[in-house]
């Protein structure tokens, strides 16, 4: 066994690294260190296991191809004791990465082809970190909240709330954004008739939508540009981000389908689960209309906000693929008939 630490130089947080080969094992050390990071390191995850059981551990880097234990295994053995281990695993080369259905199951958060320039396997433990930084923050309040008051359950609230201005805060383009797609779903609720309890979860929701953005960096969220797939498979994040956030939550159960599946398509080409049809919550497939409609209808630091015909001409033609083409008829409807109360709506959150 090989095993050494680095001098904690700023970050609060335990990351372990485990692979067979020494050497990158000194280039993930210097790397880390050099950007604030300190690292355990293991070649044999047999004795990574033995340390995983007995200390805690926020991250853990995790070679795939090792012997005696390849990664995937060396996952499952981990998720027998600890369910919330956030893990990145490291592929000697992309073909060689497990199956997706085996990441899913056995919750890893990504994987990073190895590379002699490591600046995306950086923006993974970022965005990591903030994630686990997240997590423990709203793990924290529910602790407290099991034997609270109504009191207590607003100031919950409020800090979710604090985090979603926050990730509207950094960029003025979309500032109401929340507001406005919170706004519009129910509209739209409204107009499909959905009860008074699914009004409320699509208000709440709308608001919640993004919260998950907190755990993008700023570098990619605020780039002004096109983005690179690495960059767009670090936006893709959100989603399950948000609901990480929110999900340990009784209060925000509801709003779960909404923050998570928002951005699924109807013909299943969405994200993250690529869920089609009526696999998607209802709620999400009205979430989808209504988000769309205000990407188009505002500004954005790319472009100016789209004409009203040109937002319905991109709805029709995706009505069936990206859209339910129901939810989307009416949604089509209201613009024709009902315009004023979108413009209400436009004009109270600017």
């Amino acid at each position: 066994m090989r095993k050494y630490v680095q001098e904690v130089v700023s970050s609060p947080y335990k990351i372990m690294a485990v692979d067979d080969d020494p050497g990158i094992l000194d280039s993930l050390t210097v790397v880390l260190k050099r950007n604030g990071y300190s690292l355990v390191t293991f070649t044999n995850p047999l004795d990574a296991l033995n340390e995983l059981k007995t200390n805690h551990y926020d991250l853990l880097l995790l070679d795939f191809i090792m012997s005696p234990l390849h990664g995937d295994q060396v996952v499952a053995e981990i998720r027998k004791f600890d369910k919330d281990l956030y893990i990145l695993l490291l592929t000697g080369h992309k073909d060689l990465a497990p199956p997706l259905d085996t990441i899913k199951q056995l919750d890893i958060q990504g994987y990073c082809e190895k590379s002699d320039n490591f600046d995306q396997l950086l923006l993974l433990i970022e965005s990591g970190l903030k994630a686990i930084e997240q997590r423990k923050t709203i793990s924290d309040m529910n602790e407290e909240l099991e034997s609270t008051n109504e009191k207590l359950k607003k100031a919950y609230l409020d800090i979710v709330q604090s985090l979603r201005a926050t990730v509207e805060a950094k960029d003025s383009y979309t500032r109401g954004h929340s507001d406005r797609v919170s706004a519009y779903s129910v509209l739209l609720g409204k107009y499909l008739k959905v009860s008074d309890d699914e009004l409320e979860i699509l208000r709440i929701g709308g608001l919640f939508h993004d919260v998950g953005k907190i755990g993008i960096p700023d570098t990619i969220l605020l780039k002004n540009g096109k983005l690179t797939d690495e960059e767009y498979a670090e936006i893709k994040k959100h989603p399950q981000i948000g609901v990480d956030i929110l999900g340990d939550s009784d209060m925000f159960k509801n709003i779960i389908p909404f923050v998570k599946y928002h951005h699924e398509r109807y013909d299943g080409k969405g994200y993250p689960e690529g869920l089609s049809g009526e696999n998607i919550p209802y709620i999400a497939r009205i979430a989808a209309v209504a988000d769309s409609f205000d990407a188009m209808s505002s500004r954005r630091v790319y472009r100016d906000s789209l004409p009203i015909e040109v937002v319905k001409e991109e709805i029709i033609k995706n009505l069936g693929t990206q859209f339910d083409p129901e939810i989307g008829s009416v949604f089509l409807d209201i613009i024709d008939n009902h315009y004023d109360e979108i413009q209400e709506i436009k004009d109270k959150y600017k």
